[in-house]
């Protein structure tokens, strides 16, 4: 029998894509100058870490909240710890435009509470569609 994704699954890769999407937006310079200062500075950052989470929810369904929320949690410290490094080889890879909106390039304080915000955004969403047992089913 064919694998067909549950309705959770395709809702989950919705939200994603509208993520992404609004992520995009954020940072792109004719919407980014009319947002407020505020939400132009930081919302492509949280929209990050809600991407994360969602991502990761796509790859374990059957995960509790909980573990998604700390895999989510340490790939976004992770990516913004390894801004802290810029061996040539990795700036070379930093500076292709996809692969920035992954990875960044300059580490900030105020990156991790946006990761914090993100991934809470991401729990808070997981939770208003049902949280699997902790059991995965």
């Amino acid at each position: 029998m064919p694998w067909t994704p549950s309705s959770r699954t395709v809702s989950t890769a919705a939200f994603l894509a509208l993520v992404i999407g609004l992520g995009l937006l954020s940072r792109a310079g004719g919407v980014r100058g009319r947002l407020p200062g505020f939400v132009a500075e930081y919302a492509g950052d949280v929209l990050w870490a809600v991407a994360a989470f969602l991502g990761v929810r796509l790859l374990a369904p059957r995960w509790p909240t909980a573990r998604v929320a700390a895999v989510a949690g340490a790939v976004a410290v992770a990516v913004e710890a390894s801004q802290l490094y810029h061996p040539p080889w990795l700036d070379r890879v930093r500076a292709d435009p996809v692969a920035h909106l992954f990875l960044g390039d300059t580490f900030a304080w105020s990156d991790l509470a946006c990761y914090a915000a993100g991934v809470g955004l991401g729990v808070a969403l997981d939770r208003t569609r049902g949280t699997p047992r902790a059991d995965g089913c």
